[in-house]
């Protein structure tokens, strides 16, 4: 697909222009089979790669969600569901999820990161977000705790993430090209996050290598 200017971000969006540095990489890995986008909300980040040119099959829990990105990106593919049942797609060289991998277990989260693992190709990219445990304005600290850094906040769990609890999750099968810590002012009160991108071992699982990281 070509880049599609009517897709461009609105300036509204631009409060969290994230993913515009990683479209160069996204471009060089995403080949001829569409991004799959876990945890898709209302579209935001769609539209930026659809705007790229990219295919895109996104997926969210939310029907209210799915049905905005719809209209937002009515040339890309979304589907209701939660991201622990099967993925729509059976192979991806690009993987995105941003903010949507915080509200399981750590079984869970592990489980569910091998099955993003076992859907990228040799080399592909996952670029993900998760919440920091610096995030007290988002429920890191003041609440329930269920595990440690996994809390029940307004009734929903939600986790949050220190540097060792991603290297951990992503140790074994995963080169890890950048980690990095952020403050975003994406929703109403600064947001701090993680940001990582990495890369799919080619060999079989063995510890991750880290290459750059902030």
């Amino acid at each position: 697909m070509r880049p599609d200017p009517s897709l461009a971000a609105p300036n509204h969006m631009s409060d969290d222009p994230w993913l515009e540095r990683w479209l160069p990489i996204i471009a060089s890995k995403a080949g001829d089979l569409p991004i799959l986008e876990l945890g898709c909300g209302s579209g935001r980040d769609t539209q930026v790669l659809a705007g790229a040119g990219h295919r895109v099959v996104g997926l969210d829990l939310s029907a209210s969600a799915v049905e905005e990105a719809a209209a937002r990106v009515p040339n890309c593919e979304f589907h209701c569901q939660d991201v622990r049942a099967p993925f729509p797609v059976q192979a991806a060289n690009v993987v995105l999820a941003s903010l949507s991998l915080h509200y399981f277990s750590w079984l869970e989260t592990v489980a569910l990161v091998g099955r993003i693992r076992d859907t990228l190709r040799p080399s592909g990219l996952l670029l993900c977000r998760f919440n920091s445990t610096e995030d007290h304005n988002f429920g890191a600290s003041g609440h329930p705790e269920i595990e440690p850094n996994y809390y029940l906040v307004n009734g929903e769990p939600k986790r949050f993430f220190d540097r060792a609890a991603i290297e951990k999750l992503f140790a074994s099968g995963w080169n890890i090209l950048e980690l990095r810590h952020q403050v975003v002012d994406r929703y109403s009160l600064p947001k701090a996050l993680w940001e990582v991108g990495l890369e799919r071992a080619s060999l079989p699982p063995r510890a991750g290598r880290r290459l750059h990281a902030r």
